[in-house]
């Protein structure tokens, strides 16, 4: 059942960072994509708007909700591939709204299940370290409890669940596919590689919450290319598939990291309160351990940070996010 060249694919959650990236991807590879973003009276498309023209000329872009079954199924039909990574994942908004959580994330999901099984496609979904809480062990296999600490951890841990349920029950060819932490052009402010050059570009000082907290941190190409490999490798049905460098670095040392690919190492790195996540949520460690990526995807990173970081400020510079307040971004 691998997915040749060409093929009809559905994204959902194609307006988000990951997502847009993953659009030019599929694109690049000669598929035929149709890209679905949530919906918005004004028109907006999300990070998607932010891709190359050529990708706009190409990409059917429909507004919709994965929560509406019908429309699910209405978008799948006719797919040989479903990437399904639309989702709320603000952890701090989850502990104010967890219902929205547990309607998008999980019912959201088990609408594009049901969708992708009744086209017959092969659903690539995406999952989350948070699933996984501070790290009992590391590097973190597949095999490592899931122990979520937020209420958008256990909606991600629910939705899996249902994914591999369906692998289990109906014979459905899907996968999970786990990236750690990714960064790269596109990321929202919200997250810490932008947030810090957002702050040095001010000429700082760049204030941040936690600093002792480690990361794995892969490149945003590199994670898309993980979800097409996925979709093209049989083996992998029936999978969690982790996706990460496997090195971890503390807050505090990629901010040093980050100041001097800027330009700017003498910035002061204070520590703000205000910026801290809710104390139970917070998770200390994450790092991934990508042997079954590397093994039955053939998948390897190809940019290392500091080349990534390099990137990242160069797209920051041509088209810096929009700031965001002065307290922790929901």
């Amino acid at each position: 059942m691998t997915v040749a060249q060409g093929r009809r694919v559905l994204v959902t959650g194609a307006c988000g960072f990951i997502g847009s990236h993953l659009v030019e991807a599929l694109i690049a590879r000669g598929d035929d994509v149709r890209a679905l973003v949530h919906y918005d009276p004004r028109g907006g498309w999300g990070d998607l708007e932010r891709v190359p023209d050529e990708i706009h000329d190409v990409v059917d872009v429909v507004g919709g909700d994965v929560r509406d079954a019908e429309q699910m199924r209405s978008l799948a039909a006719g797919c040989d591939v479903v990437f399904h990574l639309a989702a709320l994942v603000g952890v701090p908004y989850s502990f104010a709204a967890p219902q929205s959580y547990l309607d998008t994330n999980v019912r959201g999901t088990m609408n594009v299940l049901e969708a992708a099984r009744a086209a017959g496609a092969v659903l690539v979904h995406a999952s989350t370290s948070e699933t996984y809480g501070s790290a009992q062990a590391w590097p973190m296999t597949e095999d490592h409890p899931s122990q979520p600490q937020s209420p958008y951890a256990a909606s991600k841990v629910a939705a899996d669940a249902f994914v591999h349920a369906y692998a289990r029950s109906f014979d459905a060819p899907v996968v999970t596919v786990r990236p750690f932490n990714t960064y790269g052009p596109r990321q929202s402010a919200r997250a810490i590689i932008p947030t810090v050059m957002q702050q040095a570009h001010a000429c700082g000082p760049v204030r941040l919450g936690a600093l002792t907290p480690v990361r794995d941190l892969t490149y945003v190409t590199d994670t898309a290319a993980a979800f097409v490999a996925a979709a093209q490798t049989d083996a992998a049905f029936g999978q969690t598939i982790h996706v990460g460098a496997g090195e971890g670095v503390a807050i505090g040392d990629l901010a040093r990291r980050i100041l001097t690919v800027v330009g700017k190492p003498e910035l002061a790195i204070e520590h703000d309160p205000a910026r801290v996540r809710p104390a139970q949520s917070e998770v200390d460690r994450l790092i991934c351990d990508a042997t079954r990526a590397r093994e039955l995807l053939g998948w390897r990173p190809q940019i290392d940070l500091d080349t990534g970081l390099r990137q990242t400020w160069q797209a920051f510079l041509a088209a810096p996010p929009p700031p965001r307040p002065e307290r922790y971004a929901q």
